[in-house]
Parts: C-alpha cells; structure tokens; sequence
C-alpha cells in the first residue's frame, strides 16, 4: 500500500490560492496577513493535515523553538537544579532545551557558543569560563543571558555565593577559628574571583588570618591536595570553592585520622544531593539553583519576544518586530544565599 504523503507550504497556498510566501505568513505569524486570509490558509492546513517540520519552521520564521543550556560539567550536580529550572520554564513557553557541556574548557566553550550561532534562538551561559570580552562579542551574534557572570549589556542571573562566603567566615571566626584556608576553585572561575575578593576584607574586618590555596578544579578528586595543604599551613577551617572539593576534603581528612570538626572544621558551597548525607554532615552555602534556573530562561524569553535582529520571511521580507531589547534589563537579578550548619563545622579543640 502506498504511504500517503504529507502536505507541504506548497500544497497548503495551492489550496488557498495564495502565494507560497503569504501561506508560510499566515501559519507563523498571521497579524501579518489579512485576516481573512489567515483563517482560510489555516483551514486549508487543518484540513489537510499539514504539520511543518522543525527546520521547515525555523526557515519560514527565522526561529528553531531551541535553546541552549551551555555549561561547563554537566556532571557536577550543582547544575542539575538550573536545569530542571531552565527546561521547565522553556517547556511552558514552547521551547526545546539542548545541553552543551563544556568540559571546564576556554576553547572548548568559545567554539561552542560560535557553532550555536543559527541553530538555536539563544542560550543560557551558566559559570563561563571566558572573560567579559569572549561573552560580549559572542552576545552580538546570539541572544544570550548569563548565570553568575555580570556582563555589561547582557542579561543575567547571579546567585550571591560570595555573600554566602561572608556568612561561612563569620560563622567560622564565630566558633573561635582565628586562621582559615580558602581552598579556591579554577582559575577561570569568575565566581572564584567574587569569592576572594569578598573574603579578604571580611577577614580583616573579623581579625581572622585567611589563608588562599589553590587554584582547584571543583571536583572530588581534587579534596587530598587541598587537604593537605590546609594542614601544612596550620589552619584549624578550611573553605572548600564548591561541595564536591569539600567532599574530598573530607574524605582525605578521615583517611588521615584527623578529626573534624575538633581538628578542622570544613565548609561547601551549592548544597549539593549528598551534603547531608556525608559523614560529618558539611556546613554549607545553599543557593536557590533551580529559581535562578527559572528566572534565568524567563530574561532569555523577554529577549525572544523582543528580539529585532532582523530575521527574514521566506519571500525576503524583513520581520518587522518592534525592538524591545532595551526593555530587557542588563542589570544581572541578584539571589541571595544562605549558610546552612551542619556537624562538620565546630569549636576548635586542638
């Protein structure tokens, strides 16, 4: 039996009796056309059956209905809460969300963004590795919001980690830790930066001696080295860039006999699954991930909607879209955090 083939924009304007470039108007964007023309192509293409494809959509519109969750570890599962936040919220709005990881690497990441360009409508840039630069010109040919990244012109999010650090080191200086080692995250992390740079006057405004190690890159199996470097130094805390070094930190320090928190206290950042889980529960700064998530894709849509970049029509028309873009604010949304204590902060006993 032969397959019934599917209609095409051709079919549909032959039917209706109008122009290939006044269908493909009426079906993606209809205040375009007479009305009365709308409806009747729109009847025709119920009629038939017609369903235009992805890419027969993003020709005729200018638009892919995609957009891009670009990360750098799609492993570590800080990133799962934005996920779930940004894929939610786009979902609703009718969009499909594709991952990008980018493996903790510049190149890696800036080849990325370049290739997105004309295969999504925009991208979500969470904890970039590139400088205030690379993600301005990589803006310029793409609709983008950043998370935890201030760029000048461009939208973000951005979650107060450093504040949440502040809160760690009072904390810390509270229980009576005068010498505290900073086990820093990489060296491309502009969070990392913030953190320091928040950290050092904090220190001095509490009479504590901040110590600052590292770079390290925020996984587990970096926790022996920073461990150990927290002990050379004599410190009785140490605070760990993210929980998956914290975790390592622990692990080094219970395979080495050394008790925590009596001989050491540690803290985390992100709150991670498992925080409360490991043994001693850590103390860490919780952050609304899956919120930012949401806000996140919700300053991407607004920059959709307004987007007057110029996409054409199939006939070569020029989309006349009323450019909104400077309703979208550049100020980045800032969230606040909060410490949460757990057993593996304590008073220092030895």
């Amino acid at each position: 039996m032969a397959v019934r083939r599917q209609p095409t924009l051709r079919d549909i304007a032959a039917a209706a009796g109008v122009a290939v470039s006044t269908a493909s108007r009426a079906l993606t964007r209809p205040g375009r056309v007479n009305a009365d023309t709308a409806e009747r192509v729109m009847a025709v293409a119920k009629e038939l059956g017609y369903i235009p494809s992805a890419s027969a959509r993003a020709l005729l519109s200018g638009r892919t209905s995609t957009v891009a969750l670009v990360l750098p570890d799609v492993t570590n599962p800080v990133f799962f809460g934005l996920v779930r936040g940004t894929s939610a919220r786009l979902r609703e709005s009718g969009y499909v969300q594709v991952l990008a990881d980018t493996e903790e690497s510049v190149e890696v990441e800036a080849d990325t963004l370049r290739k997105l360009r004309g295969q999504v409508d925009g991208a979500v840039l969470a904890a970039s590795r590139l400088t205030d630069e690379q993600i301005a010109a990589a803006a310029a040919d793409l609709a983008l919001v950043v998370v935890n990244r201030t760029i000048p012109g461009t939208p973000g999010v951005l979650l107060d980690t450093a504040g949440g650090m502040v809160q760690a080191i009072e904390h810390l200086a509270a229980l009576g830790h005068t010498r505290i080692a900073y086990a820093g995250g990489p060296a491309t992390s502009w969070s990392d930066r913030r953190r320091r740079e928040a950290l050092v006057p904090a220190a001095e405004r509490l009479g504590v001696e901040l110590v600052v190690h590292g770079p390290y890159s925020p996984v587990r199996d970096s926790g022996p080295a920073a461990a150990d470097a927290a002990l050379a130094a004599g410190v009785t805390a140490v605070m760990a860039f993210n929980d998956l070094l914290a975790f390592g930190i622990l692990e080094r320090l219970d395979a080495l006999g050394v008790d925590v928190p009596g001989r050491m206290s540690v803290t985390g950042c992100d709150d991670i699954f498992g925080s409360d889980l490991v043994r001693p529960a850590l103390t860490t700064v919780r952050s609304p991930v899956e919120r930012a998530g949401r806000m996140a894709a919700d300053l991407l849509l607004a920059r959709l909607d307004g987007d007057g970049n110029g996409a054409h029509d199939a006939d070569g028309d020029a989309q006349d879209d009323a450019d909104a873009e400077g309703a979208v604010t550049a100020e980045p949304v800032l969230m606040p955090t909060d410490l949460v204590q757990r057993a593996s902060t304590g008073r220092p006993t030895a």
